[in-house]
């Protein structure tokens, strides 16, 4: 039968000739990397890039860098993360002895109850794999929230790595607010994604679905802009009384009057007592590299496990068959230890972390991945502060008697990996990604194209990748080469998939290579529409 150029693609053998595919996009996306002498910032969002380069062009260092662009995303990428969230920071500055981990994971409530969480008996598809939990009450809602330590995160990175003032850090991003979220196509998809859960709550439901429907981005003319609630509000007000107000002020006030009314238990003692921690990396020896990452209820230990199966093995001059299948088989021995005896992650819904990377001109590094765990948290937004509340709860088990089970003022295990690469004391790379349990597979084939085969940004963005995050599939991106493709396809429950904006199939990655020569290229997920880099905007970009 004659075929168009092409349309082979589409087809795959099957009980006939041929079975028909659905393709969902049929283009080639790519995204330019971003190089410069200077500083330069990478986020999920290009315009909190920017917000985070011009830090570093008032004097910042990369942890104000990474730092500005997070409370920027709060505005701009609420659905991600924000003050209601949490996560961990790496970072190794210009002469430091040591790189260094903040640590501001997810943390119970102490009054939280085991028993408000009884279980159905039937088995929850979505974001995890638990046992479904009666009325939803860990996914959305006021007991869904896990102790919102993003601020005292934040604050702490701020005094013990930044240079600018706190001020200077968060003020940005309250100018951003008080103009309102951008509503353009992703953010329509993105609400409609979440409308379901956001309609229960009064303040997301006026916030978010005008006339109880997602807002549609207009056919033409210029993107419309929606009011945040008050959190443009709360943005001033931290700016000017400082990371104390949201947990012992009139922040802190408020947030507990809400939560209280809504009949969730995070408490004063749970805003008061909040704590982050500066901890020393996990550092991993990988090839004349030395990879440091957060240890502890984080991915960085599986993240160590793989490149130690991966150390000894021969893996040729480029990504191939051979490379690809001795990956996956890392991945699976380490996943099936872990979800064994750690408790089970995220599988590949959506979820809402973000990551940001930055450099400055110094050669410091910095690499923050901060979430509210579901696409919109808990879908909970307070309405005398605007903040949107992270659903934290889901990451425990909530089956009794697990590592990982739901208990009170107890750490949840997460997914989440910022990595940064040094050698010969010095660094040279920095990632992280979004996108749950597979956050891990993304993370570390990136490092791996970097230090195995030397690629650079661009290359290493753009090259295809597989996918294994625990249970029985595995996820190869079509685009491989096809004698990689085929050999890969007969691995069991392996399957060629489109990366694509949605469905989610693989996780969502950004970075930045910083040269021997002192040049740093920056690259954000091909995939992700509003993604980008920025250069510090008193240092030209580098063309190349």
């Amino acid at each position: 039968m004659p075929r168009h150029k092409g349309f082979a693609d589409c087809l795959i053998p099957g009980r006939s000739r041929y079975t028909l595919v659905h393709l969902v996009q049929n283009w080639r996306v790519q995204k330019p990397a971003v190089s410069t002498k200077g500083g330069l910032v990478v986020s999920q969002n290009a315009v909190a890039a920017r917000i985070g380069a011009e830090a570093l062009g008032n004097g910042g260092n990369a942890v104000d860098a990474v730092l500005a662009t997070a409370f920027a995303l709060a505005a701009l990428e609420p659905w991600n993360s924000g003050l209601g969230g949490m996560g961990f920071l790496v970072a190794e500055l210009a002469g430091a002895a040591n790189a260094e981990v903040v640590d501001f994971g997810p943390l119970s409530p102490r009054a939280l109850d085991p028993r408000a969480y009884p279980l159905t008996g039937r088995v929850k598809s979505g974001l995890f794999t638990w046992p479904e939990v009666e009325g939803d009450r860990n996914i959305h809602g006021p007991l869904s929230f896990a102790v919102p330590s993003a601020v005292r995160g934040y604050a702490l990175a701020s005094e013990r790595l930044g240079r600018l003032s706190w001020r200077d850090l968060v003020t940005p991003a309250a100018r951003l607010a008080a103009r309102g979220l951008p509503l353009d196509w992703f953010t329509t998809l993105k609400i409609a994604y979440a409308a379901a859960d956001l309609r229960r709550y009064e303040e997301s439901r006026r916030i978010y679905l005008a006339d109880g429907l997602p807002p549609c981005a207009p056919p033409e003319g210029e993107t419309p802009r929606r009011s945040l609630g008050r959190l443009a509000m709360t943005l001033e007000r931290l700016a000017r009384e400082g990371a104390e107000d949201f947990y012992k002020g009139e922040i802190a006030a408020a947030i507990l009057a809400d939560v209280g009314a809504a009949g969730g238990v995070l408490s004063a003692e749970d805003l008061a007592l909040c704590e982050a921690r500066i901890r020393a990396p996990l550092e991993v020896a990988y090839r004349g590299a030395r990879l440091k990452t957060p240890a502890g209820m984080t991915a960085g230990g599986s993240f160590a496990q793989v490149l130690s199966a991966l150390s000894p093995q021969h893996l040729g001059a480029s990504p191939d068959a051979r490379y690809f299948t001795a990956l996956l088989a890392a991945l699976q021995s380490v996943y099936a230890r872990r979800l064994e005896t750690e408790g089970e992650g995220e599988i590949g819904a959506q979820t809402s972390t973000t990551h940001i990377t930055a450099v400055d001109r110094e050669g410091g590094i910095a690499a923050l991945t901060t979430t509210l765990l579901s696409t919109f948290g808990s879908r909970f937004v307070l309405p005398q502060t605007g903040i949107l509340m992270n659903n934290g709860i889901l990451w425990f088990d909530p089956r009794p008697g697990r590592p990982n089970s739901i208990a009170p003022n107890k750490r949840a295990l997460t997914n989440i990996c910022p990595v940064i690469g040094s050698r010969e004391g010095r660094p040279f790379f920095a990632i992280g990604a979004s996108g749950g349990r597979r956050i891990l597979p993304a993370v570390l084939q990136i490092a791996s194209f970097i230090v195995d085969f030397g690629m650079d940004a661009e290359r290493a963005a753009h090259h295809p990748r597989v996918d294994y995050s625990g249970g029985e599939e595995i996820l190869i991106d079509r685009r491989l080469a096809a004698e990689t493709l085929a050999a890969l396809e007969r691995l069991p429950g392996a399957r060629a998939v489109e990366h694509t904006v949605l469905p989610v199939r693989f996780a969502c990655p950004n970075f930045i290579v910083r040269g021997q020569d002192g040049l740093n290229a920056g690259i954000a997920d091909a995939l992700s529409p509003s993604s980008g880099a920025a250069a510090e905007p008193s240092f030209e970009e580098v063309r190349q």
